[in-house]
């Protein structure tokens, strides 16, 4: 009788673990591949963090969107760019130097991650330019 509850133990602790270890090491999205949520302008998005953080974050908060504006500046080394000087963005791939121009219209679609209210700047990263 021992025996049994023993084994039964062990079994549900290795399914434990099992489940456990497949939710922390569960596989990674691949955002450029995934359909966008949301269509927007970087204007936009800020002016709903300002109305509403909260409702704003529920809305896009870990989703795939994509944001279009202008360039305000572009980080080769961070390899980054900021739009409407509201939005910054880590592009996945490296960017080339001349390839992007502060001014030029740019739409990038990524993974929002929230809003940085120390900075006052919206924040995504895995993006890729859509042509």
């Amino acid at each position: 009788m021992k025996r049994k509850r023993i084994v039964l133990i062990l079994i549900v602790l290795v399914l434990l673990g099992f489940a456990g270890y497949s939710y922390l090491y569960k596989g990674h999205r691949d955002i450029a591949s995934e359909k966008e949520s949301y269509l927007v302008t970087a204007n936009s998005i800020f002016d709903e963090f300002k109305v509403d953080e909260a409702k704003a974050n529920q809305k896009y908060l870990d989703k795939t969107i994509e944001v279009y504006g202008k360039i305000s500046s572009v980080d080769l080394e961070a390899n980054s760019v900021i739009i409407d000087e509201k939005l910054f963005a880590v592009l996945k791939d490296k960017v080339k130097n001349g390839e992007l121009m502060v001014l030029s219209n740019i739409k990038v679609k990524g993974r929002f991650i929230g809003y940085d209210d120390l900075l006052g700047e919206l924040k995504m990263d895995q993006c890729t330019i859509v042509e």
